[in-house]
């Protein structure tokens, strides 16, 4: 789904209050825990997370699930170990409402792409 928002308030005002919300409000809280140096802001109509180079994370409210666009999740988490029992598509990673994100590795995949990313180095897919 896109919102029509112009700043990240917004965003979060437009959406519906329910497992969504919920649980995109607490990856919110763990991006701005693990990447501190990226802004947040709008980018294609979600929130995103950028440095002067560009954004490089996007967080979105869909139908079914929570995306967070990170790129290529395999360069970031090779093995997949921070990343095991979580929906992973290309480009996204998928939360659904039965994900407890406390009983997952999410943080520690976040802090990772963040240090890669300011490195310079390549996690795009």
């Amino acid at each position: 789904m896109l919102y029509d928002a112009e700043t990240p308030k917004e965003y979060i005002d437009q959406l519906e209050d329910d497992w969504r919300k919920e649980k995109l409000l607490q990856l919110r809280t763990i991006i701005h825990e693990m990447a501190p140096s990226l802004s947040e802001g709008i980018n294609y109509k979600m929130l995103s997370y950028a440095d002067d180079r560009g954004a490089a994370f996007h967080l979105n409210a869909q139908k079914g699930y929570v995306s967070f666009y990170v790129g290529d999740a395999k360069k970031v988490d090779p093995t997949g170990e921070l990343l095991t029992g979580i929906n992973i598509g290309k480009g996204c990673i998928r939360f659904s409402k039965s994900v407890k994100l406390a009983e997952t590795r999410i943080d520690e995949f976040i802090k990772i792409a963040a240090q890669k990313w300011a490195e310079g180095k390549d996690i795009d897919c």
